[in-house]
């Protein structure tokens, strides 16, 4: 898979749609660039999933050939659709071990169930807005840690991990971090507007 310069500066979405412009079964620069991007990342999602190296690296090599297979099928964006690629597959290999040794699977590995605050707050500000905040308003540690808790819905003791985060307080601290932040990005953003408004 060769990865041309030009595709570095292209979000996901653009990418996407230029892989699927090439059509099913061919690897263009596009998917050469999206699957480079996010090749680490699904292995220390994993990672974080199984806690062992090896498995990790097959099981997001499966992940990574499995989204290239099924790139057709996304409907939506595109990371969080991978997560979701990765948790199906993570979970259903804990279940395999869990039935084959009689192992208990850890519940802290898995993703929580059900609406929480996160998903809340998340749904009071459009998407778009909200991406133009996170990358306007926080340092790229936050941002992953944000995007994997509100998008991914990923565990915060899992995203400590993932992150490598050695704070004592874990990505609970960096998320905590993060929220005021933004707050204070959109209080910003209001009072500015309501001044603009007043002005004319």
């Amino acid at each position: 898979m060769t990865r041309e310069p030009e595709s570095v500066n292209l979000s996901d979405e653009e990418l996407v749609a230029r892989w699927r412009a090439a059509g099913s079964g061919s690897c263009p620069p596009a998917a050469a660039e999206l699957l480079g991007r996010y090749r680490m990342r699904i292995y220390r999602w994993c990672r974080a999933y199984v806690r062992d190296h090896d498995l990790a690296l097959d099981l997001a090599q499966d992940v990574l050939l499995r989204v290239f297979q099924n790139i057709g099928s996304l409907n939506g964006r595109f990371g969080p659709w991978v997560f979701t690629v990765v948790r199906n597959r993570c979970i259903a290999e804990i279940r395999r071990q869990q039935v084959r040794g009689g192992e208990q699977v850890d519940p802290d590995t898995l993703p929580q169930a059900g609406p929480d605050p996160e998903e809340a707050w998340l749904e009071q500000l459009a998407e778009e807005r909200f991406l133009e905040l996170l990358n306007r308003a926080l340092d790229p540690v936050e941002q992953e840690a944000i995007s994997l808790r509100c998008f991914e819905k990923m565990p915060v003791d899992m995203i400590t991990r993932v992150l490598g985060i050695t704070a004592a307080s874990g990505a609970r601290g960096v998320l905590q971090a993060a929220r005021r932040k933004l707050k204070a990005a959109i209080e910003a953003e209001g009072a500015a507007k309501d001044q603009g408004e007043r002005a004319r």
